[in-house]
């Protein structure tokens, strides 16, 4: 089993931050970015995709975080090892935080960070 770090990042950002987070990434710091449509999603009220070097950065509005939260992507060369692994380890499933598709799941780290 591996686990690696993904290319995705989402800043989860409260509704009233949005446009000046989204505009600090693109204006302040020149950062391309491109308006992502979500009409759809049930957590997700906008989306910027902003191209962050190797990586991508995803600045989401969303109602239901009152403060900036950061998500990180992981990868996994065998999903069934890794649930055991993080099984193991005390690490819970918090799979009713937002929407994915079936083989992902969120966990957080000790400090409250989530991962997908």
């Amino acid at each position: 089993m591996k686990i690696t770090g993904g290319k995705n990042i989402a800043i989860k950002v409260p509704v009233s931050k949005y446009q000046e987070t989204v505009d600090f990434y693109t204006r302040t710091l020149g950062l391309q970015a491109s308006e992502i449509h979500t009409p759809d999603h049930p957590t997700v009220k906008k989306s910027t995709k902003i191209f962050f070097g190797d990586n991508t950065l995803w600045l989401d509005a969303t109602e239901q975080v009152s403060r900036t939260e950061a998500w990180f992507e992981l990868l996994t060369d065998n999903l069934a090892e890794t649930e055991e692994h993080l099984q193991r380890a005390n690490i819970a499933f918090e799979d009713d935080l937002e929407q994915i598709p079936a083989h992902m799941h969120w966990i957080k780290d000790r400090s409250e960070t989530y991962l997908s």
